[in-house]
């Protein structure tokens, strides 16, 4: 396989390690896998950890771990990232046995991002259990989930350039939609293996480095049981509940003590890549997905009908005998 192969894990600078356990373990239902004075990670499935949580000023995704097949294929990705004139530097036993895997290279997108490149992400020494899931976290030859990252004015030749033409990303399709006059937003999504986007662009207006990161369960139930530990604890939401067009995944989006969001989906689209055909689309969602707030609105201008003035049919007696 030339290029990447997953995205393996994900490393987060946050200021309240607390705050950030009970989101991941209480509310998403992961499974803690390691604790420290200034960090914990926390695990989706067999793997050592999917999402790495350390204390720091950023509140943003730090790092991005991608795994290559082996030996072979990180040496040439390397040397292929160093002919584009990339600086790639090999990351020491210490930082290896941090992330848990076998061999570990870092290098920088062209927005800025660290990404590290590795092999072998080692299982963990006890079996994956969930003290809230039904099913499970759908992860495998999918690898951890997807993230939606911000462009901030890097121009798609120059991402595509480096997530494309080196680490071997393939394009799933892109969405542009006019949400309201000038303001368009205009995202492209990428894969490395079947789940239908690993990684995805957007020149939205925000300060993070992320938007999301997505995590799909197998049984839609806790889509809504996740749904619902979110709403009692009080987590803002980003979105409702609601359907993609293009990976046709059914979910909802909270947002982390950070502020970043994550989106929580079942029913992710598997791709084909003998068969697929790249679409442009005009919307970013086929129903739901709507901001809270212009829910609350919705629902405040609408009459009530425990309020309502008009007559009820159960309420006329005329003709009826008593």
């Amino acid at each position: 396989m030339s290029g990447v192969k997953e995205l393996a894990y994900v490393v987060y600078e946050v200021g309240d390690l607390a705050d950030w356990e009970h989101f991941g373990v209480e509310l998403l239902g992961m499974q803690l896998g390691e604790r420290g004075a200034d960090r914990f990670t926390l695990r989706l499935d067999e793997k050592a950890h999917r999402w790495i949580v350390t204390r720091g000023p950023a509140e943003d995704l730090v790092t991005s771990g991608y795994e290559v097949e082996g030996d072979g294929e990180l040496d040439a990705l390397v040397e292929k990232l160093r002919a584009a004139g990339l600086q790639v530097d090999e990351g020491d036993a210490a930082l290896a046995a941090d992330r848990r895997v076998e061999r570990i290279f870092a290098t920088t997108d062209p927005m800025g991002n660290r990404v590290e490149l590795v092999t072998g992400l080692a299982d963990a020494d006890t079996p994956f259990a969930s003290a809230s899931l039904l099913g499970e976290f759908v992860t495998g030859a999918g690898g951890a989930g997807h993230q939606v990252l911000l462009a901030h004015g890097v121009s798609r030749e120059e991402y595509l350039g480096f997530y494309q033409g080196l680490l071997g990303f393939r394009i799933s399709d892109i969405i542009v939609e006019e949400l309201s006059p000038g303001i368009v937003a205009d995202l492209i999504f990428l894969h490395c293996n079947g789940r239908h986007h690993s990684v995805a662009f957007g020149d939205m207006p925000s300060p993070k480095r992320t938007h999301h990161f997505m995590v799909e369960v197998t049984d839609i139930r806790d889509v809504g049981l996740a749904y619902d530990r979110c709403m009692d604890a009080g987590q803002p939401f980003e979105m409702t509940l609601g359907m993609h067009p293009n990976d046709q995944m059914f979910s909802f989006y909270v947002h982390t003590p950070s502020g970043f969001a994550v989106e929580y989906g079942w029913g992710g689209l598997v791709i084909d890549d003998a068969t697929w055909q790249v679409r442009t689309l005009d919307r970013l969602h086929s129903w739901g997905h709507r901001p809270p707030g212009v829910v609350a609105e919705l629902l405040a201008a609408a009459p009530s009908p425990l309020h309502s003035t008009e007559p009820s049919p159960l309420d006329s007696t005329e003709g009826e005998e008593r």
